[in-house]
């Protein structure tokens, strides 16, 4: 709707533009010439009643009218050369920038203006004879061309408005849900694939333009293009519950993709049977723009893990298992790339915004997904560990903990097992040199722990101190004294999420001595 009304303004601005041009030519040109009618006029003027008889007296020996059309034919010859040399340039670095321009209407009507005009004034050039001139003809001629005229720069200001690669990015996602919002309701076959067609090259004009601006350092732009297909997908959910059974059907042109093309026919079956190839394709785009950006734009990948996360809230609006399940993979996807390649800050912000998700799955009433996505972050604190990223697998371990407490907040029946979970994080051996780890993972249990003392709910704090009943003595008096020193929730580094991960209210402090207590008589019993 953003983009209809944008072009409705912009239109809406350009004939305003026309209206005062043209106006203010004619008012100067009439104040000019009734000037000369009054006070430089020849004795045979007299006889003409005023400036306009005057005009409109015209003499069919002139040659006005050839030189209307010549000046026709070269403004539409300055406009179409302008016109193609700005479209080139953009062309050049987006594709299919001149299809989309020479399917907008305004573009089509200029165009079809200045041809119209040339053609009309040429076979006016053979109206005029020696006993007859066809003044309302000519008048209009007139008109015509004064329009050419004055439309040039308002439309070139529009040419400009209309290749601003923020604007290219609305168009490409405007046409990408039309294709839908028409193409999904048809029941027809051939119509439905006529759809698909369209909407997978929108998504891969919108994926070369992110693409191309990451590698032009482009961030304002990249960020736009994934925010485009982000907005395409979460639109499509509201379609969706009323697309025909054709439209989940894996088209010619879906085969022939190659997103698709290498894929195998029970996984192109899956995709038909659980409905989601329109977001597997919008998230593969991500995929691609991810791993493109990791070590170009590490900014971009953020954007992607947001508007990851929007999409999957959608999904559990509306209700779709199916699209929940698959935006977890992707998220999963993105984490295994960036451990990969080692990048601590990226997954760091990648993992806020998986437990942004799955508290959204526990508050919209998904519980089973939040449990399965507190399972995948989990596995990826534990690979963390093997790759010796020690701090990734502390950031799951806060974020485990602050889900444990979200769910137990909402009365979530998922809270059980991602207690579970989290106490899991710390079962591998800790060898020299990732006891850091170690510590952090602790600190967040006591943390929870902590919380559940203060909310009066003693037997889910002792669980927690059995877990970590053969910890040694010395490093959990480090831990307490660590936890009980943080006095500035607010982090000394610019951060995202905005909260030193150690810091503790006073009310969660004071329960620290009982926590420990308990861990001193277990130290004790055994």
């Amino acid at each position: 709707m953003s983009t209809i009304n944008d072009r409705r303004e912009t239109f809406r601005k350009f004939a305003m533009q026309t209206a005062i041009l043209a106006w203010a030519a004619l008012i100067l040109f009439w104040i000019l010439y009734a000037a000369d009618h009054y006070f430089t006029q020849s004795g045979s003027a007299a006889e003409f009643r005023g400036p306009f008889s005057r005009y409109f007296s015209f003499d069919p020996d002139t040659d006005a009218v050839a030189t209307l059309a010549g000046i026709n034919v070269a403004v539409f010859g300055i406009v179409i050369t302008i016109v193609s040399i700005i479209v080139q340039l953009s062309a050049d670095r987006y594709t299919g920038v001149a299809r989309m321009f020479l399917r907008d209407r305004v573009n089509i009507r200029v165009a079809a203006y200045y041809v119209i005009t040339c053609g009309t004034s040429v076979w006016l050039t053979s109206a005029i004879h020696a006993d007859w001139m066809p003044r309302l003809s000519l008048v209009g001629m007139l008109c015509l061309t004064t329009g050419g005229l004055v439309i040039m720069m308002p439309y070139f200001g529009y040419v400009f408005w209309f290749l601003e690669p923020q604007n290219l990015v609305k168009h490409i996602r405007h046409d990408a849900i039309q294709s839908v919002s028409e193409g999904a309701l048809k029941a027809d076959k051939r119509h439905c694939f006529e759809a698909q067609a369209q909407m997978l090259f929108a998504l891969e004009e919108l994926t070369d333009i992110t693409n191309n601006s990451i590698s032009g350092r482009d961030k304002i732009i990249a960020s736009s293009a994934v925010d485009a297909l982000k907005d395409f997908a979460v639109e499509y959910l509201k379609v969706k519950s009323q697309a025909s059974e054709a439209w989940f059907l894996i088209g010619p042109d879906i085969r022939s993709n190659p997103d698709f093309v290498a894929m195998d026919e029970e996984s192109l079956g899956d995709l038909e049977a659980r409905r989601t190839w329109v977001e597997w394709k919008v998230m593969r785009q991500y995929l691609s723009i991810y791993n493109e950006a990791l070590s170009e734009m590490r900014d971009v990948n953020y954007v992607i893990a947001i508007d990851t996360r929007y999409i999957g809230e959608a999904a559990a609006r509306a209700n779709d298992p199916e699209l929940i399940n698959l935006v977890y993979r992707f998220l999963n996807s993105y984490l295994r790339s960036t451990l990969n390649a080692h990048n601590v800050r990226t997954a760091y912000n990648v993992l806020n915004q998986y437990r942004k998700l799955v508290e959204s799955m526990i508050e919209l009433g998904q519980h089973k997904a939040a449990s399965d996505g507190v399972k995948h972050m989990r596995y990826y604190g534990l690979v963390s560990f093997d790759m010796e990223l020690s701090f990734i697998t502390e950031t799951v371990a806060y974020d485990l903990a602050a889900l444990a407490q979200h769910a137990n907040e909402h009365n979530s029946p998922a809270e059980q097992s991602i207690v579970a979970d989290f106490l899991e994080l710390d079962r591998p051996p800790f060898v020299r040199g990732q006891e850091k780890a170690l510590m952090g993972v602790r600190k967040a249990q006591v943390k929870l722990a902590a919380y559940y003392i203060s909310s009066g709910q003693e037997d889910r704090a002792r669980a927690i101190a059995r877990d970590m009943r053969d910890e040694p003595a010395e490093r959990l008096s480090i831990i307490q004294r660590q936890l009980e020193t943080v006095e500035n929730k607010d982090f000394w580094e610019i951060i995202d999420r905005g909260r030193n991960f150690e810091y503790m209210p006073n009310e969660l402090k004071a329960c620290l001595p009982t926590f420990f207590a308990w861990l001193d008589e277990q130290s004790k019993a055994n």
